[in-house]
């Protein structure tokens, strides 16, 4: 029954006049889609990788000679390289975790009945919704040790948050969970109002306490969803370009990707940026894949 639906049509409908099938039907609409995916994300990518084993310049007309393994050694030996990798990883710690928290936060806040309650999760969503690139210039106006609003708020006199070595990559981490943390916050709303009021309920008959209900009924039954949106805002984390290259030029804060796009197109090292590319590639997808293991045991539970 399942074959006659695929293969064949009402009598009486246009395409059976044509003489289309189900199958010719579908495969109008596949083949064009898996043809710009294969020209647009598998060829560069296999395009690049051939690159990588190579020591080509974009910038000269030098042939492209190839060089084995040479550029992964290169790189996996380069201490500043490792230095840019530890960076990151503070980075992405830093600024998953702030979002995780704040944004379960006000989602916890807002699955209740309050007045104006679509509006103010509207605008918190804003954030969100906005440009990196604008979000790290207005961030920048905030930090300005001269008339930012950050000091004045703070009590601070004239601090310079993004010239501090020590500083500039939490300021940058506090950005990014402004940004980002209402992202958290709308998956875990959706978890929140997925979770059954009767064991609520029946926690409140047996008057269990409020910690006890959350450790036991919430926490649980939301952790699925939050796995998720650590793992999408993990890797993010870890291709975030845009919001520390407005922000910040110190050493503290060259992330991985800024160090990719110097290695690229200010030093034009196109073979070795390639094989850094897809070692960021490897590591990015082991994370998400270690991620999603433990997605399935949360799910399992």
């Amino acid at each position: 029954m399942a074959s006659q639906v695929m293969t064949k049509l009402d009598p009486n409908s246009r395409s059976a006049a044509r003489g289309l099938s189900d199958l010719t039907i579908r495969n109008l609409f596949i083949i064009p889609t898996i043809a710009f995916l294969i020209i647009f994300n598998i060829f560069p990518l296999l395009y690049s990788l051939a690159y990588s084993f190579t020591d080509f310049r974009a910038s000269t007309n030098a042939p492209a000679n190839f060089v084995g393994l040479q550029n992964y050694r290169d790189l996996l030996s380069d201490p500043f390289i490792w230095s840019n990798f530890s960076i990151t990883a503070k980075y992405v710690l830093i600024s998953v975790t702030g979002q995780v928290i704040v944004g379960f936060g006000l989602a916890m806040l807002l699955n209740r009945q309050i007045p104006a309650k679509g509006l103010i999760t509207t605008l918190l969503l804003l954030p969100m919704m906005l440009s990196m690139a604008v979000v790290g210039l207005f961030w920048k106006l905030l930090y300005d040790p001269n008339f930012g609003i950050v000091n004045y708020i703070l009590g601070l006199d004239k601090f310079e948050w993004l010239a501090d070595p020590d500083v500039a990559l939490y300021a940058i981490a506090i950005v990014d969970i402004w940004m980002w943390a209402p992202f958290v916050m709308l998956l875990s709303l959706a978890g929140l109002s997925a979770v059954p009021k009767h064991l609520y309920e029946a926690a409140e008959i047996d008057r269990a306490s409020g910690i006890y209900t959350f450790f036991r009924i919430t926490l649980p039954l939301v952790a699925p969803i939050l796995m998720i949106a650590i793992i999408f805002r993990t890797m993010e984390a870890f291709k975030t370009f845009d919001l520390a290259y407005v922000l910040s030029s110190q050493p503290t804060t060259e992330l991985i990707a800024i160090r990719l796009y110097k290695m690229a197109f200010q030093e034009w090292q196109t073979g070795m940026s390639s094989a850094f590319a897809y070692i960021v590639l490897i590591m990015v997808v082991a994370i998400t894949n270690i991620y999603v293991k433990y997605l399935n045991k949360v799910k399992a539970r």
